[in-house]
């Protein structure tokens, strides 16, 4: 839940420190802050090839221009720019919405050609409604905004159902984007429910636009220490948590057995609904423990301030958790199955037979279910292994071990010196 709490608690920061007067930002600075943080967020979103919060970006600054250009840099009450203030206030958070709910492919033709057409027939839009000559009221000064001034309320609608929607887009996908939109879009609503444009509208759209940055961040962040199949940090976090690491600790090394087996019979769809299945029990071990992906089918299990007796209880639960879960097979081992024209006539003369044809389709449509296992190492830091590095080597050759008497075990580094097993071991 980081990424939804700590841009909401940056925004409040923002929020508390403008309405105390604790700060008293200068308008031309925040201009300024407004610009780089957009043009850095652009940066980055093309960088990183993230074309979403690329288009949300550039919704952000032809609102806070639009507002500004048509209300000439004062409150608006009525006229051009009270007219610029509803149509944006309805305009982003669709945007956003929209943004949210687009796949992210990049910056292809194909994918960033829509989002641009539809900015600039809205950009457009805005600018026949708020034409000047529709005007005749004067403007308000600055200096009144610092009350909240009242929004239509097909405004509020469209930010309260935006938000909605955001908010349970994150909770489904937990993606730093969708936690970005809707930080931004409150930081949005905030600058128009101070009229705009002045000093605190700009901070919030400032502020909005460096939360969309820090998205990018976030993500890419994400990408490299956690590993995107199985959402469990991956090897590098892996290695930097071995670094932190403080006798005495434990480290469990974990092995799908007969993985590649799975892989070559049933495909590699398959192998990646098996990497799931292990790696969503895994983050459940218990006795503290935090499980790592190292690559491949192997993980890693890093208990701190435990030894190898602490986490044995724990370790074997997590096998026989393993072990009793299932995962569904689909039509079967299709790599069985007989091809070419044999199998073209084996068809064709089940045809002729309805009865047959329907028992044969529900054969192949049939879901079966398998499972599992793991096979895992342990070993304690002391003083046979005084280092991280020494911990993992004597963990792998107890995984080495335990696959080498059968699987689908624990095995210890100390049972090798005392060449006994311990109980868990002797679990199959």
């Amino acid at each position: 839940m980081k990424p939804l709490i700590t841009p909401g608690i940056c925004l409040v920061a923002v929020a508390v420190l403008l309405h105390t007067g604790l700060i008293t930002p200068n308008p031309t600075l925040l201009a300024y802050a407004f610009y780089a943080a957009s043009i850095v967020g652009l940066l980055l979103s093309w960088r990183f090839h993230s074309s979403r919060v690329f288009f949300a970006l550039l919704v952000l600054f032809l609102a806070q221009d639009a507002i500004s250009y048509f209300s000439s840099g004062h409150i608006p009450t009525s006229g051009p720019g009270a007219t610029a203030l509803a149509a944006i206030g309805l305009l982003l958070p669709l945007n956003f919405v929209l943004l949210s709910l687009q796949q992210e492919k990049g910056f292809t033709f194909s994918s960033i050609a829509p989002p641009s057409l539809l900015l600039f027939v809205q950009s457009v839009i805005v600018a026949v409604l708020c034409r000047p000559e529709s005007s005749t009221a004067a403007p308000r000064a600055l200096h009144h905004a610092l009350a909240p001034a009242p929004l239509p309320f097909a405004t509020l609608l469209a930010f309260a159902t935006a938000a909605v929607v955001l908010l349970t887009r994150f909770l489904l996908f937990h993606k730093p984007a969708e936690s970005g939109l809707f930080w931004a879009l409150g930081a949005s609503f905030l600058a128009l429910r101070f009229g705009g444009v002045g000093r605190i509208p700009m901070t919030y759209f400032a502020a909005a636009s460096f939360i969309l940055a820090g998205a990018i961040v976030e993500t890419s962040y994400l990408l490299a220490y956690h590993d995107e199949l199985t959402t469990l940090p991956s090897r590098r976090a892996y290695h930097d948590a071995l670094l932190r690491l403080e006798p005495p600790y434990s480290i469990a090394m974990v092995d799908i057995d007969h993985f590649k087996r799975c892989n070559d019979t049933y495909g590699h769809d398959t192998g990646d609904q098996v990497l799931r299945l292990v790696a969503s029990r895994l983050a459940r071990v218990t006795g503290g423990g935090q499980a790592y992906r190292c690559g491949g089918e192997e993980f890693a299990l890093l208990f701190p301030g435990k030894t190898t007796i602490d986490v044995l209880d724990h370790l074997e639960k997590l096998r026989t958790d393993i072990e009793a879960s299932t995962f569904r097979l689909r039509g079967g081992d299709r790599r069985q199955e007989a091809r070419g024209p044999d199998r073209r006539n084996r068809r064709a003369r089940g045809r002729a037979q309805t009865g047959h044809v329907i028992r044969q389709l529900a054969r192949e449509k049939a879901s079966t279910e398998d499972s599992v296992t793991v096979s895992i190492g342990v070993a304690t830091s002391g003083r046979e292994n005084p280092s991280a590095e020494e911990v993992v080597q004597a963990a792998d050759k107890a995984l080495y071990r335990a696959k080498a008497s059968g699987r689908n075990r624990i095995e210890t580094a100390s049972a090798s010196r005392r060449r006994v097993r311990s109980k868990a071991a002797g679990i199959a």
